[in-house]
């Protein structure tokens, strides 16, 4: 039987559309991601905790359910919202329907909606608070304006430090602190042979200091960078310990703990199609991204230099560090899902670590 459900934005807008997923109400921050692939990607991406995630793209989950393209081992977003949904995937690696994955998953998820017109709305007015619920209620509106993502990293960081072997020969040692890690960075490393120590999100600098490194890698995550005051003290111990690489979260509080400022974008870059122009020599990349703040490009240290914009609205999308030998990237390199435009910069950290070793 068909059941009816709406989503509700904090602004008071409300659309009605049909309840898939499972049979709950759910309340996070309203983002859109333009993907028109990678859908599973999206859902397993810890970066997405607190978040309803609306698809621009109009018909999701053609290709089922592929559990080798996960990137985590569940999934993180509070709901999901599409215009249609596929009942009938076609795929040789698929192993069952997106609507059973998020039932199974308890995940609230809506179908039926003019995605077109709440990405206008979000566009405009900027990213806000959002219900999936199956019937409206008195208080909601109270509960959408008082709602906050709370202990995100905690939340999202694994509980203990694990290790991943080098594909091939060993050539050297990475740490990388999981603020929400997807499984792809590790993958890279590994593939370029390196040997991944995974700690969790509140390890401490001595425990990588005193742990024979050769280099240290910053995960992607969740939330608001600044609130992270304990993990950016950390950070600050390890600066120029080691070669340093960041991505998305890690880039951000590399730049908070090398001084610098961060901010809340309107409505953030989600998506597979983000370009990047490479300050050097003006190359442009197309790129994977899902963040909504972003390191103000003015409050960079004397030593730091910017080196990617984004080409649309031109807000900092990496920065290198010479004298501390650190460089990151908000963009994700390791992109899954999304283009292989930048991967370079793991054989860039690589080349770093081993001239390091030397």
């Amino acid at each position: 039987m068909e059941r009816k459900g709406c989503l509700v934005l904090e602004d008071g807008h409300v659309f009605e559309g049909r309840m898939i997923g499972a049979d709950l109400d759910s309340i996070g921050e309203l983002v859109f991601t333009t993907g028109v692939v990678g859908y599973l990607e999206t859902l397993t991406d810890p970066s997405y905790e607190g978040q309803i995630i609306l698809q621009t793209f109009p018909l999701i989950g053609n290709y089922g359910v592929i559990p080798e393209d996960f990137e985590s081992g569940k999934v993180w977003a509070r709901g999901y919202v599409t215009r249609e949904i596929c009942d009938l995937p076609s795929n040789f690696r698929a192993k069952g329907r997106l609507d059973d994955f998020l039932k199974q998953q308890n995940v609230a998820a809506l179908c039926g909606i003019d995605t077109r017109e709440v990405t206008r709305i979000i566009r405009e007015r900027g990213v806000m608070n959002a219900a999936i619920v199956r019937e409206m209620t008195d208080d909601l509106f109270g509960e959408l304006r008082s709602w906050r993502l709370k202990d995100a990293l905690r939340t999202v960081s694994q509980g203990k430090t694990t290790e991943y072997p080098a594909e091939g020969a060993e050539i050297c040692r990475i740490a990388l602190i999981d603020y929400g890690a997807k499984r792809n960075i590790e993958r890279e490393l590994n593939r370029r042979g390196a040997h991944v120590t995974v700690f969790p999100y509140n390890v401490k600098a001595e425990t990588i200091l005193e742990g024979g490194f050769d280099g240290l890698m910053l995960s992607n995550g969740p939330g608001d960078p600044a609130e992270n005051q304990e993990c950016i003290a950390q950070l600050k111990a390890l600066l120029g310990k080691m070669p340093i690489f960041g991505i998305c979260l890690g880039h951000q509080m590399l730049a908070l703990a090398a001084g610098a400022r961060t901010t809340k974008l309107k409505y953030g870059h989600r998506g597979a199609n983000q370009p990047v122009k490479r300050v050097s020599d003006s190359s442009m990349f197309i790129t994977s991204q899902n963040h909504g703040y972003a390191v103000v490009s003015d409050s960079l240290p004397e030593f730091a230099r910017e080196s990617y914009v984004n080409a649309n609205d031109q807000t900092n999308e990496g920065v290198e560090y010479p004298s501390l030998r650190a460089f990151s990237t908000q963009f994700h390199p390791e992109a899954c899902g999304g283009p292989k435009d930048t991967d370079f910069l793991f054989d860039q950290y690589i080349a770093e670590v081993t001239k390091a070793c030397r």
